[in-house]
């Protein structure tokens, strides 16, 4: 028997989410092509509106403009597919770039890069299902508590990432140092049965998604295996045809090898996983000078960091490999060619048949 997975009345035929991976590598075409062979697509918001002409003079409208328009493109791939958006918690004007990703008819969201304590009020009067990404059973719980007392609201699902996925990291260095698989397996499965009270409580399921370091079946039957309703993947979709990334960043992955992924201090504050390449080594020497702000997140010291993570994203999703800050998971270098989407989903489609 296959199994679905099932967000309220939402259902995917392949328990597959794509995650959103910015700036400009999750967009219309990826996500509407994972939706489209039965999987959840999930387009990223952060600073997505990098191709507009006012990006620099005013990000936020050229943003939320872009969420509207990679929507709507997306949509017309996957005409009754299920699409969502990530929103970093730490995004400035988050409260906004929820509002307007429900207004372009998402849905779902979901929201990591710290708790999304507010998200239910962003959303109330929509259908729009709601998640956390929680790395600890402690965050989790915290949330359903703050969630209950000021919303009487829980998570529609929620996703529970490990310490091998890509770009920022909700973990110290320590913490990541600390977090093997087996600790990662003992909070997935705390997590699932604390859900499961919960979902008691309410009269409804709260689908548990494992996340970070998802890679091929073997890794999706292992999160089933542990009573996980589904996975998020994001790193194996990057080399893809369908991926909205340029071709050579889709050839870092390829030419990437285990020793070149590594763990970075991002500007903005948290620990992140990328390649190594010629950007990182120079900053590791000099501090580049800000010559403008982007106003990508709240937590940034402009002052006090070595480059602009937004200029490096973008001379990323342009292509420009030398002087770019390469975001991958653990398990990048693995990536052998440029795969085609509906070949990786029957591959996991074969994993939620076992």
């Amino acid at each position: 028997m296959e199994k679905t997975l099932k967000i309220g009345l939402l259902e995917a035929k392949i328990p597959v989410m794509q995650g959103g991976m910015g700036v400009g590598i999750s967009l219309s075409t990826l996500a509407g092509t994972v939706a489209k062979e039965g999987g959840i697509g999930m387009i990223s918001t952060a600073q997505i509106g990098w191709r507009e002409p006012d990006f620099k003079k005013n990000p936020f409208a050229a943003n939320y403009r872009a969420i509207k328009k990679e929507v709507q493109k997306a949509r017309a791939i996957a005409p009754g597919g299920i699409l969502g958006v990530n929103i970093m918690t730490v995004t400035r004007n988050y409260a906004q770039y929820v509002r307007t990703a429900v207004e372009a008819g998402v849905d779902l969201i979901v929201s990591g890069a710290g708790l999304p304590v507010d998200l239910p009020a962003y959303t109330e009067g929509s259908p729009v299902k709601i998640a956390p990404v929680v790395s600890s059973l402690k965050s989790f719980l915290v949330l359903c508590r703050l969630w209950e007392r000021k919303y009487q609201k829980v998570p529609d699902f929620v996703v529970v990432e490990g310490p091998k996925a890509g770009g920022h990291l909700g973990f110290s260095q320590e913490e990541l140092e600390r977090f093997q698989r087996d600790s990662y397996d003992e909070v997935l499965l705390s997590i699932i049965e604390k859900a499961r009270e919960y979902g008691e409580k309410v009269g409804r399921k709260i689908p548990v998604l494992a996340a970070g370091g998802i890679f091929d079946k073997e890794d999706m039957c292992h999160a089933l295996a542990l009573g996980a309703d589904g996975v998020q993947v994001g790193t194996r979709f990057v080399a893809t045809e369908e991926c909205d990334a340029p071709k050579a960043y889709k050839e870092a992955y390829i030419q990437a090898q285990k020793e070149d992924i590594c763990i970075i201090k991002s500007p903005v504050g948290m620990p992140a996983r990328a390649i190594r390449n010629p950007f990182l080594e120079q900053v590791g020497k000099n501090t580049m000078k800000i010559q403008h702000c982007y106003q990508c997140i709240s937590t940034c010291k402009q002052k006090e960091i070595p480059y602009c993570i937004t200029e490096a994203l973008v001379h990323a999703a342009e292509g420009d490999i030398e002087h770019a800050l390469l975001f991958c998971g653990e398990n990048a270098w693995k990536c052998e060619k440029i795969e085609k989407v509906k070949d990786i989903m029957k591959e996991f489609a074969e994993a939620a048949r076992m």
